[in-house]
């Protein structure tokens, strides 16, 4: 009866935990959301890679599985720019896959 009553119990979290995942967005939909995003005032402080990364940050779990390795470069690349003092090496080699990653929002989200 107790395994019964355990299996039971896992059965039913992993039901749940299955209903709570959020389903992932069209590129069209990343791409609004994007462009809400980066359109925003800042520059390229660090306080806005900040407010940047922070703001992609929710972004990342639902993306369009065609953006997403653009959106983790991009992420990667605000996240260590955000830092008090950055890994000038690190950033260097994250420049060319943010660039990458711009290149593909443009091709994708330029329409949207």
């Amino acid at each position: 009866m107790k395994k019964l009553t355990t299996v039971l119990l896992a059965a039913g979290l992993l039901v749940s935990a299955s209903a709570c995942t959020a389903p992932k967005l069209t590129t069209k939909e990343t791409c609004e959301r994007l462009n809400l995003v980066v359109s925003s005032p800042g520059g390229a402080s660090k306080a806005s890679m900040n407010r940047i990364a922070n703001a992609l940050r929710p972004l990342e779990a639902v993306a369009s599985e065609e953006l997403q390795p653009s959106l983790d470069a991009l992420l990667k690349f605000a996240d260590e720019s955000a830092k008090q003092n950055p890994d000038e090496d690190k950033l260097a080699g994250l420049t060319e896959e943010y660039q990458k990653a711009g290149a593909k929002f443009s091709e994708l989200c330029s329409g949207a």
